[in-house]
């Protein structure tokens, strides 16, 4: 995990989620709750207002992809 990220680093974003949430399915949130996560992730250097729905909706299935592999 870089020291800094932003909304591009989709698959860092997706691993520090997975960490912060470990028992939350990634298709249960809201992408208003997971845009207030992804900004309050230690490291995002990202501007909260630069996130759009088709960036958020990348992250929510990356991050559903790690969530999977855990699982198993």
């Amino acid at each position: 995990m870089p020291p800094t990220f932003g909304w591009d680093q989709i698959e860092d974003i997706a691993i520090a989620l997975t960490d912060k949430f470990p028992d939350t399915d990634p298709l249960t949130v809201r992408f208003t709750d997971m845009h207030k996560w992804v900004t309050e992730l230690p490291g995002f250097s990202g501007d909260p207002a630069a996130s759009n729905e088709s960036k958020l909706e990348a992250i929510q299935m990356a991050w559903n992809e790690e969530f999977q592999d855990r699982q198993t």
